[in-house]
């Protein structure tokens, strides 16, 4: 396939930025998208360019961090996967490609497609664990009963991966699916609901510090998440931070 790419190029967080335009030939259906940014990047050092810079680690849909805005869309036109699960095969010969990093004021631009998302990681140290004993009291996690819709639910939450993409394609650039997933994973197990009132009201509270938005109910975060988490756990979170609003000190 031949394809236009044109990609978000930004020197640095202080530096105006600016799309710039790339043709990219024979470009197999079968490569993954990131895959194709690797032969671009060849193309662009053989050339004596600087390369496009972009996040990626795992590559197997684990890690988030191959995080981009493709054609208006969070990861690409597919659903339910991350950007390097998307493959060439969802484009057509002589496509042109837009290729952005994530636009929020709580996710700034470090370089060209990479996003500074260490506001996740600020609001996870603000509550988004379980504090141990481990005096040699501790106890089995498989000795304390737990019911199965419970537990089904926690590990759907816990799912979540940490992209951003929910910011990302969220018209208010909002964190509430991300944070109530976080919550609602600690929320409904036994070892979490100790910390349950300090938990949801410092993470919601450095959630709104970092930036971002406030949720109206859109739905677009669901659609666009890769791990499919639902809106529900924005409504158990929303009632976890009024019942600890009434209850703590």
């Amino acid at each position: 396939m031949n394809l236009t790419l044109k990609i978000w190029r930004q020197k640095n967080a202080d530096t105006t930025g600016s799309v710039e335009t790339y043709p990219i030939s024979d470009v197999s259906p079968d490569m993954s998208f990131l895959e194709m940014l690797d032969v671009l990047n060849e193309q662009l050092i053989n050339e004596g360019k600087e390369p496009v810079a972009f996040d990626h680690d795992c590559r197997e849909g684990i890690c988030g961090m191959c995080s981009l805005y493709i054609n208006g869309q969070a990861h690409g036109p597919d659903r339910e996967i991350t950007t390097c699960q998307l493959h060439m095969r969802s484009f057509k010969d002589g496509d042109t490609i837009t290729i952005e990093p994530w636009r929020a004021a709580g996710f700034p631009v470090v370089k060209d497609l990479v996003v500074d998302r260490g506001g996740f990681d600020r609001i996870m140290n603000a509550g988004g664990f379980v504090s141990v004993n481990t005096s040699g009291n501790t106890i089995d996690a498989n000795a304390i009963p737990i019911p199965k819709a419970d537990a089904d639910e926690a590990f759907d939450a816990a799912t979540s991966i940490g992209c951003g993409a929910c910011v990302a394609t969220c018209k208010n650039a909002a964190a509430m699916l991300f944070v109530s997933a976080k919550v609602s994973q600690l929320a409904l197990l036994p070892q979490g609901k100790v910390e349950a009132a300090d938990r949801v009201l410092n993470m919601v509270n450095q959630m709104e510090l970092e930036g971002f938005g406030n949720c109206t109910n859109t739905g677009a975060c669901e659609v666009e998440c890769p791990k499919g988490i639902s809106l529900d756990n924005i409504a158990r979170m929303n009632r976890e931070y009024l019942s600890a609003s009434f209850t703590s000190k």
